[in-house]
């Protein structure tokens, strides 16, 4: 560790000072990128998506929505690949991965084209011009099946699916395990989640022809080896591409890391339209295919003492990448390979991974990203091995840990934990969040019949991340041929102008963590001053900005990497400062202190200068500076820790620099009859290390533990078996709000690093990783169950308390909730009559009559004969915040005129497809008219089948229940009760769908 802070009349590190952000973000004065002004003639992006997880495209008809006024260019994938290259994929593999589909879609969401035209909306209208074709071909959703023999193959470069598969052994886990009083094994699935950050992805790209150059504004976390990617991408070299960041961010959690792709789209098509491009992604979008976390499929074995020592451990991990492995993808598999023994003394490992494709949305990084899927199966097996050995879980945890004594400490895989004394910080919590009232609580719940647990978690949370890890998927062979690859660069520029003023610059940028505050701390405890003489800018640019290939905010790098560099570059600044003042103070260099705004004699404080005077001088008087230093304007730091080492020939890597420590208990009382889960009490102890601002590091703690609790009890990306992604909206895809969040005791530890400058740890991560581990134990110990699986929502809980829900009885037709189906579409069933005042042939001579099913098709624009019995339509339907164009084809079958017939359709369009069939029966009433019923069985599929559950079961009740309800009408009313239901119904959705109902 670096020597301390310079003597100062009041540091400010590790104090919570207001945050220099709050005044314009609590205000409305924030700046992101959809607030800031672009230049005159900008237009503006839209993108196509395909509706079919899995398809071939055999067509693309573009022509009308080139002609739409206000159109400047439309581009297919076919367009895009001539003027670009391949993204970089993860893997040495002959797979190619476009931003935009090319002859082939792999998931629900996938671009297939784009237009740029003068606003918004003028693009969206003429993306519904837009006719694609496709051949629909299996798909494969489950990483395990996807490797299997026969399942449906994504990219020919891939076979079995299967991206890349690595073994590894660590010590000697055979005999471990041959020696073993125990051998615990458990087998748990980790779902797919991702981040919901308020702002979405953007962009506004920019293509100079007379340099060649691209200059692109986004609201990325770059630019770190993605820029890379990108130049590459789009054919220039790294300096023809500019990549600038707005002030401001509305969070990102690692999820905006997955903009490049975009980026690449947006330079595209600013080149092609000769314009400056716009875009910035809705919702929709940003739920469906954007980037998730890794779902995983994990069989953890552990060999195990008598005692409850855990002596080996074996993992075989099975990691779902989604459809395209994507740059830095294997990434979230392999950042954690160094810590695949957590906060345990474990000396023997072995490793089997495979990473798989599917035909879901690529994933990306999550906040944790690694963390939650490893530490999920690691702390449920700790539980599982108490539980079969009839020992207190917090007893197993004990005896594993690793001793105080023994840091610096090297796992069997290679990570260096740095400091650390997981004891002390363990002790702490039981202490400061009263375990023993805990337990009572819980004998007592127990006592009075109610199910109450309790469940622990012990974690290692990484932070600043060894770019050698992700080469670790890698042999030892293939590493040397592709070249070293280790360390973790972090820059920082400190300037002085001609008044002394102080401005800070480092490139890493904020997502809402504070940055400018910490590091005006940072600087004003070096020179002396007060933090509100320090101007920080958060913004990025790569034109002028210093950076390297590891630079931007990700893999908690701020506090231990980014402010330690400020600290460097600051240090530099004042020794050479020291030097101006202690020439013209008449003292050693080393007796001048930086206190008060002024520069100082140690032993004489009244023998002073102020500090923008001896600032100033490099500017206006540089003859006067002491001989040998140089002008005191600007100094930049760059600076990468030497323990980031390369991994060696027996794959050995220490995957991050520092590591702290968290210790979660929580206590949970689980409602019998609902299955809904209350937290009773969440303690969670900390040790990052050295401490910068306490309240923001309270607030991280708070973050990560709000994004856990979605993961453990609320959060999933859903898919059907056909690949529909089925929670596209935040009605299906439910967050925590400030009502699901109980506020968790928060204890802190510290054990400052010995390999940062500032002895800071990385915190913003780490409730993520355990967070949903002591949830799920906690839930086991409440119902003594084995297998608890994620989310915990209470209709999966209930059933784990009661068993699965019985069956309606045969023969009960109505409105059911949906299910999977052969095909895997969403499905949907219901009944209904109506009454009207003609007789049953007048009523059948409607049916085959292309003008009535014209008038009585909801939003049909043109309906034509294409026989007696089939038809086609162009209609437009709206469900909620999805509305498109749609082709349609109407089939009559089963005729038995005049008493009923089988009306069948499907429709096919940008934003799904969906179809289904109903039996109509008209039966005479004895007074002249007739008695209308129907039965029918309905299914939607593609992004249509996103846009919620509750949404979309009463649209569709509704739409089928209005084109019977205008089929009454246009046989001569007298709906009845049946069809005064259905209008009554159709009042209702109308008022709650707005413009879009049907």
């Amino acid at each position: 560790m670096l020597d301390k802070p310079r003597d100062t009349a009041d540091g400010w590190v590790g104090r919570a000072i207001e945050r220099v952000e709050d005044a314009a973000l609590l205000t409305g004065g924030g700046r992101y990128l959809d607030d800031l002004g672009v230049k005159p003639g900008t237009l503006h992006m839209a993108l196509l998506r395909s509706p079919h997880a899995h398809a071939d495209i055999t067509a693309i008809a573009t022509d009308a929505a080139r002609a739409l006024p206000g159109v400047a260019a439309v581009l297919t994938g076919a367009d895009v690949a001539q003027l670009t290259t391949s993204l970089v994929v993860g893997v040495k593999a002959p797979v190619e991965c476009w931003p935009m589909a090319v002859d082939r879609v792999r998931y629900v969401g996938e671009p297939v084209a784009l237009v740029v035209a003068e606003d918004r909306y003028v693009a969206e209208d003429a993306l519904d011009l837009i006719e694609v074709s496709y051949a629909a071909l299996p798909v494969v959703m489950d990483p395990i099946t996807a490797m299997e023999d026969g399942a449906p193959l994504l990219h020919a470069g891939f076979p079995r699916n299967l991206a890349s598969e690595r073994s590894f052994r660590y010590g000697d886990p055979e005999s471990a395990f041959a020696a073993a009083a125990h051998r615990i094994s458990l087998s748990v699935r980790y779902p797919r989640n991702s981040c919901t950050p308020i702002e979405t992805y953007g962009l506004v790209a920019e293509y100079d022809p007379h340099e060649d150059a691209y200059d692109v504004l986004a609201n990325f976390q770059g630019p770190f080896s993605i820029h890379a990617v990108i130049s590459r991408a789009l054919k220039v070299p790294g300096n023809r591409l500019r990549l600038r960041t707005p002030r401001d961010s509305g969070g990102s959690f690692g999820v905006k890391q997955g903009i490049f792709p975009y980026i690449v789209l947006g330079a595209v098509a600013a080149r092609v339209a000769g314009s400056p491009v716009k875009w910035v992604e809705d919702r929709l979008e940003h739920l469906m295919a954007s980037v998730s976390a890794t779902n995983r499929a994990t069989t953890l074995t552990a060999a195990v003492t008598a005692e409850g020592r855990i002596t080996a451990l074996d993992w075989d991990q099975v990691e779902d990448c989604g459809a395209h492995l994507r740059a830095p993808e294997p990434a979230t598999l392999y950042r954690m390979h160094g810590n695949l023994t957590g906060a345990y003394a474990i000396p023997n490992v072995a490793v089997r991974n495979r990473v798989v494709v599917t035909n879901k949305c690529p994933t990306g990084l999550n906040r944790g990203f690694g963390g939650p899927q490893v530490y999920f199966a690691l702390e449920r097996l700790v539980q599982r091995i108490a539980v079969e050995l009839r020992l207190d879980p917090l007893e197993v945890i004990r005896r594993n840990l690793i001793p105080a004594g023994a840091f610096p400490y090297r796992t069997a895989p290679g990570a260096l934990l740095d400091s650390g004394d997981y004891q002390k910080t363990l002790e702490a919590g039981l202490e400061a969040g009263d375990l023993a009232g805990l337990i009572a609580r819980r004998d007592q719940a127990r006592a009075e019949g109610r199910l109450y647990g309790i469940g622990y978690a012990a974690v290692v949370e990484p932070s600043v991340s060894n770019m050698g890890y992700i080469a670790t998927v890698l042999t030892a062979q293939e590493r040397r041929k592709a070249g070293p690859k280790n360390g973790a660069q972090a820059t920082a520029t400190i300037a002085i102008d001609p008044v002394g003023s102080v401005s800070v610059h480092v490139a890493s940028v904020p997502q809402g963590q504070g940055h400018r505050t910490v590091l005006s701390q940072v600087v004003a405890d070096v020179l002396g001053l007060k933090p509100s003489d320090i101007r920080v800018n958060a913004e990025m640019d790569t034109a002028k900005d210093a950076w390297s290939i590891a630079s931007g905010n990700y893999a908690s790098r701020f506090a231990a990497a980014v402010a330690g560099a400020a600290r460097l570059a600051a240090d530099r600044i004042a020794a050479r400062l020291a030097r101006v003042a202690a020439a013209q103070l008449n003292v050693p260099a080393e007796e001048v202190v930086f206190a008060g705004g002024k520069l100082s004699a140690r032993s004489n404080p009244a023998n002073a200068l102020p500090f923008s005077r001896v600032a100033a001088l490099s500017h206006w008087s540089p003859a006067q500076l002491p001989e040998g230093t140089g002008p005191t304007i600007r100094e930049t730091a760059f600076w990468t820790p030497p323990e980031l080492t390369a991994a060696d020939d027996a794959d050995h890597i220490n995957s991050s620099l520092c590591h702290g420590f968290i210790f979660d208990y929580c206590g949970v009382e689980i409602d019998r009859d609902t299955g809904e889960i209350r937290i009773d009490r969440y303690v969670t102890a900390h040790d990052c290390g050295t401490i910068l601002h306490p309240g923001m590091v309270d607030g991280q703690i708070r973050g990560g533990f709000a994004h856990a609790l979605g993961a453990s009890l609320l959060e999933e990306y859903a898919y059907g078996e056909d690949g529909s992604f089925l929670t596209g909206t935040l009605a299906d895809y439910l967050v925590p709000t400030a009502m699901e969040v109980p506020e968790p005791v928060i204890v802190h530890t510290e054990t400052p690093s010995p390999f940062t400058p500032l002895g800071a740890k990385g915190v913003g991560e780490g409730n993520c990783m355990s967070t949903p581990a002591c949830l799920a134990n906690a839930v086991a110990d409440a119902l003594g169950i084995a297998d608890v699986r994620l989310p915990l929502v209470p209709s999966a809980v209930a059933a784990l308390i009661h068993g699965a829900e019985v069956q309606p009885p045969a023969g009960a037709r109505s409105i059911t909730a949906p299910r999977a189906g052969v095909k895997g579409e969403r499905l949907m069933h219901g009944e209904g009559k109506a009454r009207v005042s003609v007789a049953p042939e007048a009523v059948w001579a409607m049916l085959l009559d292309p003008d009535t099913l014209a008038a009585i098709i909801p939003g049909a624009h043109d309906v034509r004969k294409v026989s007696d019995t089939k038809f086609t339509a162009d209609v437009t339907l709206g469900i909620g915040p999805v509305k498109g164009r749609y082709k349609a084809q109407v089939a009559l079958s089963d005729l038995d005129p005049p008493k009923a017939v089988t009306l069948s359709g499907k429709v096919d369009g940008n934003l799904g497809f969906g179809g289904g069939s109903g039996r109509i029966t008209l039966t005479p009433d004895g007074a002249g008219g007739t008695e209308l019923a129907y039965t029918y069985e309905a299914f939607v599929g593609g992004k249509v089948a996103s846009v919620g559950g509750r949404l979309l079961d009463g649209a569709a009740k509704v739409i089928i229940g209005q084109f019977f309800a205008a089929l009454a009408r246009k046989a001569g009313g007298g709906a009845g009760a049946q069809g005064g239901l259905v209008s009554r119904l159709l009042a209702r959705l109308s008022s709650l769908l707005g413009r879009n109902a049907p």
